[in-house]
């Protein structure tokens, strides 16, 4: 059997090496992406290239390297994103374009190029990773919340338009993993004289101590070779601890109001 090609953006760390370890563990051929190759000097887990999900340039090169090489691209994992937190008001504008630029237009940009060979393949996998936090407008996550809505809603609009091309697409949505992304999120700055200052100081260390309680990304790494191994994958999947999805069936079965009033106890606002 023939042994399938995987490319996973922000493959260097957290949710992305989980899954590239373990896929090559299980015999697919990984490539990983990363934005400086120059800060990996000794990663040898997979074939990691650099890509930066903003620069289109990037993404032609990375895509072409991987077909060059293997002959052929079957899944692509659309990994890599930031977080941000901070009232939406105090936000610096420039960072909540920053955050839709690689949440929402980097996935589509490496969706675009990663299309013309998988039809030409007439086969084809991609799997989005969006988040949890995209069913919901989250206090002091909302533009994390919209940029991984944003691109659940786009999926959808992508299988439908691909249906005839022997490619299937699909979202995947992490609750909590223990990775270094509270690192790497933007955070607003506290002010001491922010009208927001109490509620957002207590929301961030609330978000905070989650991430660090949280499961091993194995488990999502684990789902994605569940969706590989499915012969038509679902529109939607999610990985999280318990609690975390049955909030989504809660606000689906609750009431606007009740559900904001159920997020505002958890908040403590």
């Amino acid at each position: 059997m023939e042994r399938k090609v995987v490319l996973i953006t922000g493959g260097s760390s957290g949710i992305g090496k989980s899954i590239g370890e373990y896929l090559t563990s299980k015999g697919f051929i990984v490539y990983g992406t990363t934005r400086n190759l120059s800060k990996h000097p000794n990663f040898n887990a997979f074939h990691l290239l650099a890509l930066d999900v903003k620069d289109p340039k990037t993404i032609a090169t990375a895509v072409a390297q991987v077909v060059a090489n293997e002959g052929r691209l079957d899944v692509l994992v659309n990994n890599a994103g930031v977080g941000i937190t901070g009232p939406i008001e105090e936000t610096p504008y420039e960072e909540i374009q920053g955050a839709f630029d690689t949440n929402v237009h980097g996935p589509i940009y490496m969706i675009k190029a990663v299309l013309p060979q998988m039809r030409k393949q007439r086969a084809g996998l991609i799997i989005n990773i969006t988040s949890i936090a995209g069913y919901m407008g989250l206090p002091y996550r909302g533009i994390y919340s919209a940029s991984k809505g944003a691109l659940e809603l786009i999926t959808e609009a992508l299988r439908m338009e691909t249906k005839d091309f022997g490619v299937q697409i699909t979202n995947l949505a992490p609750g909590d993993f223990a990775t270094n992304i509270a690192a790497g999120r933007y955070h607003a700055p506290i002010s001491e004289s922010s009208a927001y200052k109490k509620p957002y100081e207590n929301t961030l260390k609330q978000i905070n101590d989650h991430v660090d309680t949280a499961q091993d990304p194995i488990a999502v790494a684990k789902m994605v070779l569940r969706i590989i191994h499915t012969k038509k994958a679902r529109i939607h999947y999610k990985v999280g601890q318990p609690m975390q999805k049955f909030s989504l069936f809660l606000k689906k079965i609750l009431p606007d109001i009740m559900y904001e009033k159920l997020l505002l106890n958890h908040y403590k606002l």
